[in-house]
């Protein structure tokens, strides 16, 4: 079983996302993750994909693409880490990723299957990862960083995501979260 990484394993700015994380098996809480994103968002509409809570704060459709993102970007680390590579990453810079992604030319449901297969990419990868590879140790963020800590931190980061979606996308058009339906039109 995979256990929680120790705070010396990581940035401390990865630690609001590594508390996100449940002390149960990772594998699982990946796949229910996916699971639960998907659910949560299948049914959103063309115009709740566009809302922004807050002026220059990120619409839907680009708080899924960022979400795709990072866990790209953190699975490649995952992996060069993983594999005992000595390389070291500075952070990437989210809000120039999502412009340049121009997620709103996209439809919704596409960024969705988009975040989907990349979940099932990171899955995949971690799956195939040996008892070595998840102590080794690369540098990001100019900090100590291993495998296991970067495997929490993509958990976490889409907690902490979820958590922004419920609260302040889907709560403005009255969506019951448990079921993703609409309990009244708007």
């Amino acid at each position: 079983m995979l256990k929680r990484p120790k705070m010396n394993e990581y940035h401390p700015f990865f630690e609001r996302y590594v508390t996100l994380v449940p002390d149960e098996k990772l594998f699982d809480t990946l796949k229910e993750q996916q699971e639960t994103t998907i659910n949560l968002l299948r049914n959103i509409s063309s115009e709740q994909a566009e809302y922004q809570y807050e002026e220059k704060k990120w619409n839907l459709k680009e708080v899924l693409g960022h979400m795709a993102d990072a866990e790209r970007v953190l699975s490649y680390y995952l992996f060069v880490v993983a594999r005992g590579d000595t390389l070291s990453f500075p952070p990437f810079d989210k809000d120039l990723y999502t412009t340049n992604a121009d997620f709103n030319r996209l439809d919704f449901q596409d960024i969705l299957s988009d975040f989907s297969i990349v979940r099932q990419c990171t899955s995949s990868l971690i799956a195939c990862l040996s008892n070595n590879a998840w102590i080794r140790t690369g540098t990001i963020l100019n900090h100590p960083t291993t495998a296991r800590a970067l495997a929490y931190i993509i958990a976490g980061h889409e907690r902490h995501h979820q958590a922004i979606i419920k609260e302040r996308y889907l709560l403005k058009y009255n969506i019951d979260l448990d079921s993703n339906e609409k309990r009244k039109s708007f």
